[in-house]
């Protein structure tokens, strides 16, 4: 009888013996079917409809990254500058790619929950509106707090916060057709419209003149397409970008 210790790991192995290739296969296989059907079950809750009542969440606090957690005014001060949609991904018509569907598995498996309710902030372009680049993915922790699971896709333009700058109200939208209007004028040779006598008051017609042709080019265009400023769309699914 020998009295050296027992290796566990070798006595399992030689329990099993040497599998065939077909047994390691359907060991295989048996592993894939059930990562599979854990990958269905995380994508038919990341495209179910949304819920009306708020959603909640459990996490473990103890096992939460502090900073993975954002306030719904943080989100929307980032939408509104950045002229971004938060929304249900329900709507979100882009891939998920599976590295977020990872997270969100071992997130669960860490917290022993079922998430639900995910929420995206992306452009406009990658969600399916109600009517005719950067994602984030979200877990709501309950009315007022969110986890950030995941982000992919490429960074945001650098001059896309400025862009929509332009957008974010009546008085900012105003300001753009001012200046719009101002250069147009600028460039307006003097006395090309009016007597070069009264430079002064020809250029202050002319800006008048442009400003209000720029006005009502901005307004068309806002409703021809259905645009709205940045405070109205960041959560909604109905309004174009």
């Amino acid at each position: 009888m020998s009295w050296r210790n027992l290796d566990i790991e070798q006595k399992l192995r030689e329990g099993r013996g040497v599998p065939s290739s077909e047994e390691l296969q359907n060991y295989l296989d048996v592993i894939w079917i059930d990562q599979h059907l854990s990958d269905v079950s995380v994508l038919m809750r990341l495209k179910e409809k949304p819920k009306r009542e708020a959603v909640q969440n459990y996490f473990n606090q103890s096992k939460l990254e502090k900073g993975n957690v954002f306030h719904i005014d943080e989100i929307k001060k980032i939408c509104i500058d950045y002229r971004l949609r938060f929304l249900s991904s329900y709507y979100f018509k882009g891939d998920i790619p599976q590295e977020a569907i990872s997270k969100i598995k071992d997130l669960e498996r860490l917290n022993e929950a079922r998430y639900s309710g995910f929420k995206i902030m992306a452009p406009s372009k990658l969600f399916k509106l109600s009517n005719a680049d950067d994602p984030l993915l979200f877990i709501p922790i309950n009315k007022d707090y969110y986890y950030l699971v995941h982000k992919w896709g490429k960074d945001l333009a650098w001059y896309r916060k400025i862009w929509a700058w332009c957008f974010k109200g009546v008085e900012n939208l105003l300001i753009v057709c001012l200046a719009i209007s101002l250069l147009v004028t600028l460039c307006i040779p003097e006395g090309m419209f009016f007597p070069a006598q009264n430079p002064t008051i020809g250029f202050f017609l002319e800006f008048l003149f442009m400003f209000k042709s720029v006005v009502a080019i901005v307004i068309y265009y806002a409703f021809a397409k259905g645009k709205h400023f940045n405070t109205a769309i960041w959560d909604s699914k109905y309004f174009n970008a």
